[in-house]
């Protein structure tokens, strides 16, 4: 899927919609942390994921950026150390006059003020006013592979990150997911629609049904809205 289709595919389908697709279909959910967060509210990025792992200099940074279509989501892996910020101000322009959809960082950003002005998507675990004062040796698959915590991201995946959090998704399976995910958000917003006009959740899911279900039977509430339709949890 090219970056175009990427985009207008998932352009209305958040984080947690993908999310609940991922385990419906059985495929891993790779996550970044909890803390990897959006400088600016009402963030929505997707792309193909152009990793970059730091050692130091941004050197790396401008490799990957020059070998980057546009688009794609710079993935920067720094390990998620809180002693130096890796991106600045600097690499997010030259990364939005490249094309690039976005940045999403395990570590820390710097220049906030500027980032915010230059407006492109930025995700990291927070501002520190240092950079880096190491120059450590680079792995020859500094620009193939970034760690996440305990996920590994290639060029073969993609991003998704939203106001909920950042996704890695493997681009061969983009519209299998996507798939499952409209269906998944557009049951919820039936639901919710009901919901305002007057039918609660338990109504519309016949909790009771399932409470009888589970006395009997040990049903699961997942595998009983899996056989009625309904979506709350995946």
């Amino acid at each position: 899927m090219d970056a175009l289709k990427l985009q207008l595919t998932y352009v209305d389908l958040t984080t947690p919609h993908v999310a609940d697709a991922l385990v419906r279909l059985g495929l891993p959910v790779r996550q970044a942390p909890a803390s990897v967060g959006p400088l600016r509210q009402d963030t929505h990025i997707v792309g193909r994921a152009r990793p970059a792992r730091h050692y130091g200099s941004v050197d790396v940074f401008l490799e990957a950026i020059d070998e980057a279509d546009p688009g794609d989501v710079l993935v920067v892996d720094n390990a998620g150390r809180q002693d130096e910020a890796c991106v600045g101000d600097l690499i997010a322009l030259e990364s939005e006059m490249a094309g690039l959809g976005g940045i999403v960082i395990w570590g820390l950003h710097r220049d906030s003020r500027e980032l915010r002005g230059i407006g492109l998507p930025v995700f990291s675990q927070g501002a520190l006013p240092v950079g880096p004062q190491r120059l450590d040796p680079q792995d020859p698959d500094a620009l193939t592979a970034a760690r996440f915590d305990g996920s590994t991201v290639t060029g073969e995946d993609f991003v998704l990150g939203d106001d909920d959090g950042v996704l890695f998704l493997p681009l061969d399976r983009a519209a299998d997911i996507a798939e499952m995910a409209v269906t998944i958000r557009d049951t919820e917003r039936h639901q919710a629609a009901r919901m305002r006009l007057g039918t609660s959740l338990r109504d519309q899911v016949r909790f009771d049904k399932y409470l009888a279900a589970r006395e009997r039977n040990g049903m699961t509430f997942r595998g009983y809205l899996r056989s009625v339709g309904g979506a709350v949890e995946e």
